[in-house]
């Protein structure tokens, strides 16, 4: 509903609409001549540039940027794996023919770390099992190699020299332990690069066996076969995924939908709390409705908004997690801490939401859909690791809010919600981030507020509010005159 402001000129009386009998003629006479009241058409707004030129800019150019959002964080993680954090673990003991001692395991260590090729790929990082399983269990390697200590007796007794060795000799294996709680992807991922480059290291030893046997082994034969290739991988899983966990991607699913329970609460907010004083219309099917302006400033407006999203981002991730645990079934071992972290994190996001929308208004809304849904669906590591993705969107999840989200959400559901896990990085950034945005939004509105930078300016305000008293009080109904009013009286 549009309304003239007091500064501009009109023939008609400021503040006073037409009365309702003016109304009725001027309808009466548009129906005789058959006009149509609503004479605008689809064509005439076609037809100007100025209701295409936003539609198509704004559009194109948020499109534009989720593709190369999207697609360039998953089109080719290997082209962009960089220093994948990968465990290996020499138990070998080496062994002895007569006088030459030998160690392969140590060999076959430093050709792995010594490989430019998978050093570049894979940050190896040598130590004990204890605290290679130490780092698995805090989410800190995707995966530990084990060389097992009957490693050099194991490949030295298939050329049949007798070895002197303190642990018996077996079948010569590599064992690869991967830790899927960390993100299965990245595991796929640390195979790729590790199946091969074992391969190449078992190619490489089994030459130097076939030229150590006695007698060397003839062409063709089962001894040579073996000797050609003698070392296998064998993977097995670090303490498995629990059941009902989404194949590892329950604590991804999780955080996107905390992050969702804050954005879309902000959004819902917005709108009911801009319809409710009058600064946003109500429209529900064919009904539209434009309440009065109320006379309350951009500070008050934007608390009143952060007033009800704390409370209604917490009974958004409540019913999140009754659904998604009480109903579906997934497992979450510390349900009460899962509720009250994805609650912190929805309320930050949710008041970064309304911050960009009450600075940069329905801009804020588009602004704030690209940094929290789609760079951080992008650049948070929940399906492809953050390893693998390009450099920028490296950078950008520093900061990214689903990144911190899936770090508390994966230490809660897969770790026993240790601290060093993710969930003390969770916690921080997300308290951060809420100082952050709360600080931001009451700086620059209250700034909005000492420039005069109204929503509605106040002369403009009154005249809205004159103009509403004076309609309704012409609206009502007039009083029926008293029984014999207007009569002469009778002689």
């Amino acid at each position: 509903m549009a309304f003239t402001g007091p500064d501009q000129r009109d023939t008609s009386d400021p503040g006073v609409p037409p009365s309702a009998d003016g109304d009725r003629e001027t309808r009466s006479s548009a129906q005789d001549r058959g006009a149509d009241p609503y004479h605008v058409r689809a064509k005439h707004l076609l037809m100007a540039r100025t209701i295409w030129t936003v539609p198509l800019i704004v559009s194109s150019v948020m499109l534009v940027l989720i593709t190369v959002f999207y697609i360039g964080s998953v089109v080719d993680p290997v082209a962009h794996l960089r220093g994948l954090p990968i465990s290996i673990v020499n138990q070998d003991t080496g062994a002895s023919i007569g006088s030459q001692r030998i160690d392969l395991g140590a060999q076959l260590q430093s050709g792995l770390t010594g490989s430019r090729t998978v050093s570049t790929l894979l940050a190896l990082t040598p130590e004990r099992l204890p605290a290679a399983e130490s780092r698995m269990n805090r989410n800190g390697a995707y995966a530990t190699v084990v060389i097992p200590p009957n490693f050099t007796a194991s490949l030295l007794s298939l050329t049949g020299a007798r070895v002197s060795s303190a642990t018996p000799a077996g079948k010569p294996t590599v064992e690869l332990l991967a830790n899927r709680r960390a993100g299965t992807v990245g595991v796929q991922l640390a195979a790729g690069v590790l199946t091969p480059a074992i391969a190449k290291a078992s190619q490489r030893i089994g030459r130097q066996l076939s030229g150590a046997a006695r007698p060397p082994p003839s062409a063709g034969t089962a001894t040579a076969a073996v000797l050609a290739d003698p070392i296998t991988l064998m993977s097995a899983d670090f303490r498995p995924l629990p059941p009902h966990s989404a194949l590892g991607l329950s604590a991804f699913y999780i955080a996107l939908l905390t992050l969702m329970a804050g954005f879309l609460g902000a959004t819902i907010i917005n709108a009911t709390v801009d319809a409710a004083t009058g600064y946003a219309t109500t429209e529900i099917g064919p009904r539209w409705r434009q309440r009065q302006p109320l006379p309350i400033n951009r500070w008050h407006t934007l608390l009143t908004k952060w007033t009800m999203a704390l409370p209604i981002t917490g009974l958004l991730t409540g019913l999140m997690l009754l659904v998604a645990v009480g109903l579906l079934g997934m497992d979450a071992p510390s349900v009460g801490l899962l509720w009250l972290f994805t609650w912190l994190a929805a309320f930050s996001v949710a008041a970064g939401t309304l911050a960009l929308l009450a600075i940069l208004g329905t801009q804020g809304q588009l602004l704030a859909l690209l940094i929290f849904v789609y760079l951080g669906l992008a650049s948070a590591g929940g399906t492809v690791p953050l390893q693998a993705l390009p450099g920028s969107l490296k950078l950008v999840s520093e900061i990214e809010p689903l990144r911190q989200i899936l770090a508390g959400t994966r230490s809660i559901l897969y770790f026993n919600a240790a601290g060093n896990a993710g969930l003390t990085r969770g916690l921080i950034t997300a308290t951060a981030g809420l100082i952050f945005w709360l600080a931001l939004g009451a700086g620059v509105v209250r700034w909005y507020d000492r420039k005069g930078l109204h929503r509605l300016r106040p002369d403009l305000l009154a005249y809205v509010q004159q103009s509403v008293s004076a309609y309704r009080a012409q609206a009502q109904p007039q009083p029926a005159p008293p029984a014999g009013a207007g009569q002469a009286p009778e002689a």
